[in-house]
């Protein structure tokens, strides 16, 4: 007799274009067999996606309020109101296989992880689109991180989305709350720190749309890079060296431009930089397009700048803000809370 029960867990707002496609894409689950419910943490929506909630005639859908607005606290709600000894978290931007519930329970009960999940695969339309996924999946533009990699299989220190018991995320305290980006990141750490098993399959699929400007793909990456500085603060140590790159990258830059208008010899090393750092984009740009399609490769070098640029700098504001605002998501302004497609 099969005993477990699945909570998907959905955090959301202002989802009117997408949540109903989501919400069916989440019902024709194939879950052999398995008893599970869906709770969607909205955020007080105002552009009609608490109606079209409301509208759904399903007893496995609950809706409850997310007064915060942001995702840790509504996915920290969820899990309290989940009546399931599984937790999936699901997210509206992002398409399922039809397996992807039962793969993922599982892989949890055959590997006997903390946390599974599948790898970061994307699924975009559009030149600049396609070429903002392929940079994704460049170790150029994303420090080689395993759940990039659609075919890995192993322990990994992070996974897309992911697959808990209750009590293991009722162990760890849940999702911190005070960070707006990087708490999926956050959580993941102090799981492997406190010993704990995250194992990665290229068996649990789901597709991710990525940002389809550039301008939205600067927000994104500036916020993640100012909120893994609140991440390092709070560990006192980074979980990786990538995390750091972007950041010396921008501020060794700054530092040899500013002292190339006093010193030549600085000026000559900026330039030699540039052209060492620009050779590197055309060389991943031919790389990546190889693989997604070669009318990206011209694009590619900007977009590769956009990935690099924006997060060093919000890395480097994370710096200089956070040892003085302390902690908290209400400290900072929109530009690093507002969260933006």
């Amino acid at each position: 007799m099969r005993t477990d029960f699945v909570s998907v867990i959905v955090p959301c707002r202002n989802e009117r274009r997408h949540i109903r496609t989501f919400i069916d894409s989440v019902l024709g689950q194939e879950t052999d067999g398995l008893d599970w419910e869906i709770i969607v943490a909205d955020g007080m929506s105002d552009d009609g996606t608490r109606e079209i909630l409301g509208g759904l005639n399903d007893s496995k859908i609950v809706v409850i309020d997310n007064p915060e607005l942001t995702v840790s606290a509504g996915l920290n709600a969820a899990i309290r109101m989940a009546k399931g000894n599984i937790i999936v978290r699901m997210d509206c931007h992002t398409e399922y296989q039809r397996d992807y519930i039962a793969r993922s329970v599982a892989a949890l009960q055959e590997t006997g992880a903390d946390n599974v999940g599948g790898a970061a695969r994307t699924r975009v339309s559009g030149r600049l689109a396609r070429a903002i996924a392929a940079a994704y999946h460049s170790p150029f533009s994303t420090g080689g991180a395993s759940f990039h990699n659609e075919l890995y299989r192993g322990y990994v220190d992070t996974v897309t989305y992911g697959c808990w018991l209750k009590a293991t995320l009722e162990r760890l305290g849940f999702f911190d709350e005070a960070l707006v980006r990087n708490q999926d990141d956050e959580l993941n750490l102090r799981l492997v720190r406190s010993g704990g098993k995250i194992w990665q399959s290229p068996d649990i699929v789901s597709w991710y749309s990525p940002r389809g400007s550039l301008s939205s793909l600067f927000r994104q990456y500036f916020q993640y890079g100012f909120w893994k500085v609140a991440v390092i603060r709070k560990h006192r140590i980074p979980a990786s060296w990538r995390h750091l790159v972007p950041g010396l990258f921008v501020i060794g830059n700054a530092m040899l431009l500013a002292a190339g208008f006093l010193y030549p010899r600085a000026l000559a090393m900026w330039l030699a930089t540039m052209a060492f750092y620009s050779l590197c984009c055309v060389i991943a740009a031919v790389l990546a397009a190889k693989r997604s399609g070669w009318d990206l490769v011209a694009i590619l070098p900007l977009v590769f700048v956009v990935y690099h640029v924006s997060y060093g700098l919000g890395f480097l504001f994370g710096v200089c803000y956070w040892p003085v605002a302390g902690s908290g998501t209400h400290r900072a302004g929109k530009a690093f809370t507002a969260l933006s497609r």
